[in-house]
């Protein structure tokens, strides 16, 4: 795979889980609290990147990023969802994101595809994904730990705890003392 794309790649993957790791520090319940009547909850800002990342990627190559059948503004709207069925369209997003890109090569980086009729490259239409859904992760990730409180734990360098942090040659990390991260 094309070093590019493979960082691509390994970007949206620290995304996912670092959604997932914020989520998973709060109730089910909390999924769906929104902090003002303007806000989105967790919930809902999870199935509108899922709803985004079914239109996207879905036939990435050879139809417009923005499908016919997308009904984006219901995806800020609770109906009868559940933590399961929030998950369920999370995770069924996220393997057509993959499936899309994990093929791609190269040459692919340089083709013309559209989102809502406007021309982008390949690499351009990755790239603006890549911004949308780390935009939308930090939301999940404030809210999470909004909900959570002081029982959130951090999910990079805790507060006051810089010092202590260094990262290996091979790009892992570890707290001082040897502390895998």
């Amino acid at each position: 795979m094309d070093a590019w794309l493979l960082d691509a790649r390994r970007e949206f993957a620290k995304s996912k889980v670092m959604a997932e790791r914020a989520v998973a520090q709060l109730p089910e319940g909390a999924w769906f609290t929104r902090i003002d009547p303007e806000s989105n909850s967790v919930a809902i800002v999870m199935k509108h990147m899922a709803g985004n990342m079914r239109s996207r990627w879905t036939d990435f190559l050879t139809s417009d990023g923005e499908k016919p059948d997308r009904q984006r503004d219901s995806e800020f709207e609770e109906e009868d969802d559940t933590v399961g069925s929030v998950r369920a369209r999370w995770e069924d997003g996220w393997r057509r994101l993959f499936d899309a890109i994990d093929p791609l090569d190269t040459p692919d980086l340089e083709r013309t595809i559209t989102i809502r009729g406007e021309p982008h490259t390949v690499q351009q239409a990755i790239q603006r994904q890549l911004t949308h859904y780390a935009y939308h992760v930090g939301q999940i990730v404030l809210l999470a730990k909004h909900l959570a409180g002081a029982r959130f734990e951090s999910l990079s360098i805790p507060r006051g705890k810089s010092t202590e942090f260094d990262v290996k040659k091979d790009g892992s990390s570890y707290l001082a003392g040897g502390e895998q991260r």
